[in-house]
Order: C-alpha cells, then structure tokens, then sequence
C-alpha cells in the first residue's frame, strides 16, 4: 500500500510542465507588429494593467529610453520608427526593475509614493522603501 506522500508525488509528476506556476508575476511581453514605417504595439494597455502604474509615467519612460515619438490609440500605442520586439522588451523589462519589483523581496507590491525630498517605491509586501528617480 502506497503512502499519501508518495501518491501526492506520482500525482504532482503527472501534471504538464506548462500548469505549473512558478511565480504569480510575469514581465509581460510587448505584442505587435510593423505598419510601414511604424511600429504598433496592440497590447500596450494590457501592459499597464499588468505593470499596475500610470499609462503616462510608463510612455514618457518607454518614449524615451526607445528615442521615438509615439502616439496612444486607444489599447494600442503607435511608435514613430521601427522597433524590434526583443529591444521594446528589454526596455520593459528594466522598467519592471527599477520602477515595479522590489529591491528587497522581489514582489510587485510595490507604489511609487512622492514625499518632499522625491519618489520613493514603496513595497507593500515587506514594507522596504528605496528612493527613484522619475
């Protein structure tokens, strides 16, 4: 007779590697494609979301760290120039690092919080604060 540890391990070794979640926040990943001369990015808005921050504060930094004039429409973001996906993404994934993460436990509880001397990110996890730049 089987033990339940060793049922609960032959059940845990059934399971399909891609159910199995590792962590509860991903990077997400920009999706988009090259219209002429421009780059359109059809999932921006859902980056927001899942980056919980301001669409503004979030564009000025993506805007300039790209060296590109853009335009929101709506869920999408029009870039002025072309852009390849794994460079757009790269940027977003510095963001999350600097502005998203935190430093100490590394969950995205985090806030950006302006006091007198500047923002700070706040984690609301572990309660670590550490001071940005904006």
């Amino acid at each position: 007779m089987k033990t339940y540890e060793q049922m609960l391990d032959e059940g845990i070794k059934l399971i399909p590697k891609e159910f199995i979640v590792t962590s509860r926040f991903e990077i997400p990943k920009a999706k988009g494609h090259i219209q002429g001369n421009k780059t359109v990015i059809i999932n921006f808005a859902q980056i927001i979301g899942d980056l919980r921050r301001e669409k503004d504060h979030f564009l000025k930094y993506l805007l300039k760290e790209l060296a590109t004039p853009g335009i929101f429409d709506g869920p999408r973001l029009v870039l002025g120039r072309k852009v390849s996906a794994s460079f757009i993404n790269d940027k977003i994934k510095v963001y999350t690092e600097t502005f998203v993460l935190c430093n100490e436990c590394g969950k995205p509880d985090t806030q950006i919080v302006k006091k007198d001397d500047g923002s700070y990110l706040k984690c609301g996890a572990c309660g670590a604060q550490r001071k940005i730049k904006i």
